[in-house]
């Protein structure tokens, strides 16, 4: 159990790691491309879009990583097999159709809540990006705002 935990917590330090590195090279990324593209108007979608997919890069290496441990440790004897059960086990699905071995069974069940912690991150992430961009606040998606015209005043009851 305690080699378990052990290879657990590298892994943790090594997911927080690449979590750490890609949300910092995607603000890198996201901030170099608002410089460029100041005028376009629908560039707060542009930007959401880009992080949502650059999010979504992230979590890939992140259940890749995993899936290569199983493959590593023998746990699954092919990687499509090890992906999957990663997979459903980062999002917590966990469908049981594929289950660890016994002897590997509490550090496959550490990725469950890892995952959960990095979802949450990445949504921290967007819900910050969203403040930034002032999408909810802003009213970009209203229709023609700036050549609406001013309805005509009634005038005031006698």
């Amino acid at each position: 159990m305690l080699n378990q935990l052990i290879l657990a917590t590298i892994v943790v330090l090594a997911l927080i790691l690449i979590h750490l590195l890609g949300l910092a090279v995607l603000t890198r990324l996201l901030r170099s491309h608002s410089r460029v593209m100041r005028s376009v108007r629908i560039m707060p979608l542009t930007l959401l879009a880009s992080a949502t997919v650059g999010l979504i890069a992230i979590h890939t290496a992140d259940i890749w990583l995993y899936a290569a441990v199983y493959l590593q440790l023998g746990a699954f004897h092919h990687f499509e097999e090890a992906l999957y059960f990663s997979t459903s086990t980062y999002a917590t699905l966990g469908y049981g159709d594929v289950v660890m071995p016994y002897a590997w069974r509490i550090f496959g069940a550490i990725e469950g809540p890892v995952g959960i912690i990095m979802l949450g991150w990445s949504t921290a992430y967007l819900v910050s990006l969203l403040g930034q961009l002032k999408l909810l606040s802003h009213d970009w998606l209203t229709f023609d705002q700036g050549k609406r015209e001013k309805a005509p005043k009634e005038p005031p009851a006698k």
